[in-house]
């Protein structure tokens, strides 16, 4: 059993983190925010603040030491397979946060398993708490303890065309770009290290595929204000190759919550079962 099922509850940190103005535009324009989005990709533009995207903790809110917590597996076979951020106050341009990283859950798959991994970031000046990031991580051949296989999934697609769909390109180099915000896997850099891995070229990092996510939902959902997204969660369902289109759709369904996918032009379904809530206007 290379897992070990007793580190459910293990924690690090507190973890320091820093951010610029500068880290938050590159983040941006990583995923694929440009001079339409000025609010986002630049710092003293005539009568425009700065804004910071809700989806930004997820390259800042975990502490990876947690990962030693966890027992022995074969890296090779962990793929990211779920990604969740709460925004509890607006991220600021410039800050610091402590935080701290726990191993939430295990699920015993049968042949493989599934880590839920969360962590919440607290503002270094104020005290308060900032935002939560949670990630589930699928790891092949990882599983078969006994454990609870974890909860069914309840997500469905509304018995409706979406409200809106928001469709955006992805550029040959975006991976090359997000990896400036600090991942540096080989898989979305190396030709060599991609064929590998069984891909035709790199893939594009799936957290670039949420960032452009979460920007629709900031433009649709909460008319371009990055305050008015409280939460997104979504599943990795298909990768995605830099220069492909993505196709965001999105349901209103209450006047706090939506559900959205992202596609492909083909039709090929890269983020599933998407949720998220909006903090009152």
């Amino acid at each position: 059993m290379p897992l070990d099922p007793t580190a459910i509850g293990a924690q690090s940190g507190p973890r320091r983190m820093t951010w610029s103005p500068d880290d938050c535009m590159i983040y941006a324009l990583a995923v694929g925010a440009g001079t339409d989005e000025l609010a986002f990709t630049t710092e003293n533009t005539t009568g425009v603040s700065q804004q910071v995207l809700p989806t930004y903790p997820v390259v800042l809110g975990t502490d990876p030491t947690i990962f030693k917590q966890l027992g022995s597996f074969d890296w090779s076979k962990l793929v990211h397979a779920e990604q969740g951020v709460e925004v509890l106050r607006p991220i600021p341009p410039e800050g610091a946060a402590l935080t701290t990283t726990r191993i939430a859950d295990m699920y015993d798959k049968g042949k493989a398993a599934l880590v839920v991994i969360e962590s919440e970031s607290i503002d270094e000046q104020s005290g308060e708490l900032l935002f939560r990031t949670s990630m589930a991580l699928y790891i092949s051949g990882a599983g078969g303890w006994g454990g609870d296989r974890g909860p069914s999934e309840s997500w469905q697609v509304p018995d409706r065309e979406p409200d809106r769909t928001v469709s955006y390109a992805t550029r040959p180099d975006q991976a090359l770009l997000y990896r400036l915000c600090g991942d540096h896997n080989p898989l979305h850099s190396d030709p060599a290290f991609a064929n590998r891995a069984g891909f035709e070229r790199p893939i594009l990092h799936g957290l670039c595929t949420y960032g452009f996510t979460g920007r629709a939902l900031v433009h649709i959902l909460a008319a371009g204000d990055a305050t008015g997204i409280r939460s997104m969660e979504a599943r990795f369902a298909s990768p995605v190759l830099p220069g492909d289109s993505l196709h965001v759709d999105i349901w209103r369904t209450e006047e706090d919550k939506g559900l959205f996918r992202t596609r492909k032009d083909d039709g090929t379904v890269v983020l599933s079962n998407g949720r998220c809530t909006l903090n009152a206007a």
